[in-house]
């Protein structure tokens, strides 16, 4: 039996399945697998569209339409990322910022590994088809189209939990800001009461500013299908690791 004439299972009791299946992706990609993140994150979406595709959604509502529009919409928003991180790099006001031990502690193999394989398949594929495809779809057909944006937002936001412990870890200069530069292995004993204070302002700072990104994300999904956001969420990441390697070049070449 094919998807097209497969019985449709109601949008509403796709949510449950889709939540867990990511939930199980979340815990693999940032704690059990991370390498294997690219083969979890693509299996995973393939499962996310089939589930949708069964209760009936179209491929427009899961947002593979508009492509000519979201490659011309996302390729200016990539260069317009690619111009921002330039100048914070060049600033040595800004410069720390980028210095990412996610990405200065890699090879250039494994560099090249996270921008070309990791970034695309492990990270953005899977978050573009679930968070601006599948769940707002899922949403605006059970519960209105009020639920969508905001809802998958939300969940967008969540999502991030686990990546900000890392990201608090790896991005000191980020980890003083927030107030929690002594070292997080102190937070299991409970000895540092600020570094937990301060990791949980880098979580939860994570968690806003996704969710409200993931805003953004959907309007801009709105107006060129998956296409758009994927390509302007594939520049913020990719670039960010080569923007840690030129601001440390630049550091050494002080």
């Amino acid at each position: 039996m094919t998807t097209e004439n497969a019985p449709a299972v109601p949008a509403s009791r796709l949510l449950l399945p889709a939540l867990a299946a990511l939930g199980a992706a979340n815990v693999l990609n940032n704690r059990l697998a991370r390498r294997l993140a690219p083969l979890t994150s693509t299996v995973t979406a393939g499962a996310l569209v089939l589930l949708a595709r069964r209760s009936g959604l179209s491929w427009k509502e899961i947002g593979f339409a508009d492509a000519d529009r979201g490659a011309r919409a996302g390729g200016a928003l990539a260069g317009a990322v690619a111009a921002v991180y330039t100048g914070g790099v060049l600033l040595p006001a800004t410069r720390r910022f980028f210095r990412d031990e996610r990405a200065l502690g890699l090879s250039r193999a494994r560099l090249l590994e996270e921008v070309l394989v990791q970034v695309p398949l492990g990270t953005v594929l899977l978050e573009e088809v679930a968070f601006r495809g599948v769940l707002p779809a899922a949403l605006r057909r059970s519960y209105g189209p009020a639920a969508a944006v905001p809802g998958s937002a939300a969940l967008f936001g969540l999502w991030h939990v686990l990546p900000s412990l890392d990201m608090a870890r790896a991005n000191p200069a980020l980890s003083d800001l927030a107030g929690a530069a002594p070292a997080l292995g102190d937070l299991a004993g409970g000895e540092d009461r600020t570094a937990a204070a301060g990791v949980v302002r880098v979580v939860v700072g994570s968690v806003v500013f996704t969710g409200v990104a993931g805003v953004f994300f959907s309007w801009l999904r709105g107006r060129g299908g998956l296409l758009a956001p994927s390509l302007l969420h594939l520049a913020t990441n990719s670039f960010g690791y080569l923007a840690a390697r030129a601001a440390r070049r630049l550091d050494r070449g002080r």
